[in-house]
């Protein structure tokens, strides 16, 4: 918050007989990893309203950064040694379920993330927009093929292509040849929510996966509309056969959840500044006193345009508090002989990028006690430093009775004008 300070200015008991049967139910384990994004403004990028992800790559975005920037990818791992052997793979299988494969919940889902001290609301999208790992055999695949040359055998294995060459409609991205008698790295982009499956050409007696990467793609609400705060939410997927993470048949990881828990920071930035004796107004006559002290030729109005520069990236409001007012809108100005008042107006000007609930631009808006009227301006972008205007202003009507000849009078106040951001 901000303020410029301006003069002129309830027991009951019962016993149960009966009986009890007691049903256990099959324990689900749930693989709980945190991602976290937060957004702060950039003043060197003020058009950028994005949250930065947070979250450190694991898995494969960390072995392969390059990689993972140029798709726009980040990576989680998960089931670390936690993905029993299953099978057998028969060769030639017709149903993809009892075979290799893989697919992912690649379309969009939403989660509300919720504010922890305002209780405020915000809509998070996801998709995992990739799958990868080691996958492991449970012999040598030279001996399951009969080829002598390791790479030729991962690729026979699989009907002439290896697993670093994907089923449509995935996309392998990834170094090549990485590959050992047992096992094959790879990972897989899923543009799509369906199954990519091999299909092997020889007995695989046991399959399965060291680990699993994956990697997501999300939406984040627009900041500009947040409240500064801390907002978490919980996104939950099932992993195993028919699950959101479906591996098919033959491979049944131990664990049945995968939970993503958010945490997305806002840190917003509103700020004021007055330029060094800013906070003193004077209101004078345009031209100045001459004209009234050398020629008695009365003023129409009296008033001071005050300068600000303001840097805003959150919503705020502004109202008026007073020393002196005679209503309960506006502030007033007194003469202490006589004391006798008169009413002062307020209004401000908002650079471009403020606006106001509408989205109408911000031009002279008066301000009043009340705020109504300057109930929300909110930024399109991150505003930087950039220059606003109060404006002072004694009524024409009320400047007459101000200066008489002969009588030399002084009115004064405080005015406080409040830029709040808890809106």
């Amino acid at each position: 918050m901000k303020s410029l300070t301006a003069l002129g200015r309830t027991s009951t008991s019962a016993l149960l007989l009966g009986a009890c049967l007691i049903v256990s139910a099959p324990q689900i384990e749930a693989r709980v990893m945190p991602i976290t994004a937060t957004f702060n403004p950039d003043p060197s990028n003020p058009q950028k309203n994005e949250f930065r992800n947070t979250t450190p790559n694991q898995g494969f975005c960390r072995n392969y950064p390059a990689i993972c920037k140029t798709h726009n990818i980040f990576s989680l791992r998960s089931h670390v040694g936690n993905v029993p052997f299953g099978g057998p793979i028969l060769p030639n299988h017709q149903d993809v379920r009892q075979g290799a494969m893989i697919k992912t919940p690649a379309a969009w889902r939403s989660l509300t993330v919720l504010n922890r001290d305002t209780g405020e609301l915000a809509e998070v999208e996801i998709r995992i927009a990739g799958l990868g790992g080691v996958h492991n055999l449970s012999n040598d695949v030279r001996q399951l093929t009969g080829e002598t040359n390791t790479n030729m055998a991962h690729s026979v294995l699989w009907g002439g292509t290896s697993w670093q060459t994907a089923p449509s409609p995935c996309v392998a991205i990834g170094p090549n040849n990485q590959y050992g008698f047992t096992g094959y790295q790879f990972f897989w982009l899923t543009p799509q929510e369906t199954v990519c499956a091999k299909q092997a050409k020889f007995l695989i007696p046991g399959f399965n996966f060291s680990y699993l990467d994956f990697t997501y793609e999300l939406r984040t609400p627009d900041p500009l509309k947040m409240s500064t705060g801390v907002y978490t939410g919980t996104q939950v997927y099932t992993i195993g056969p028919g699950g959101d993470f479906d591996l098919g048949d033959i491979v049944v990881p131990s664990d049945n959840i995968i939970q993503l828990d958010f945490t997305l920071t806002v840190e917003h930035t509103l700020k004021v500044e007055v330029p060094p004796g800013g906070n003193r107004v004077e209101l004078v006559p345009q031209g100045g006193w001459q004209a009234w002290l050398q020629q008695g030729r009365r003023p129409t109005r009296l008033f001071r345009d005050q300068t600000f520069n303001i840097s805003a990236s959150s919503r705020f409001k502004m109202k008026l508090e007073c020393e002196h007012t005679q209503d309960s809108r506006t502030c007033s100005l007194r003469e202490p002989v006589s004391g006798n008042f008169v009413p002062l107006n307020v209004s401000v000007s908002l650079p471009r990028g403020l606006s106001d609930a509408s989205g109408r631009v911000v031009e002279r808006r008066p301000l009043l006690m009340d705020g109504s009227g300057t109930e929300l301006f909110q930024p399109a972008f991150y505003v930087e430093r950039r220059p606003g205007t109060l404006h002072f202003e004694i009524p024409s009507r009320e400047v007459e009775q101000m200066l008489q000849p002969g009588h030399q009078r002084q009115y004064s106040g405080t005015v406080t004008v409040v830029w709040d951001s808890e809106v």
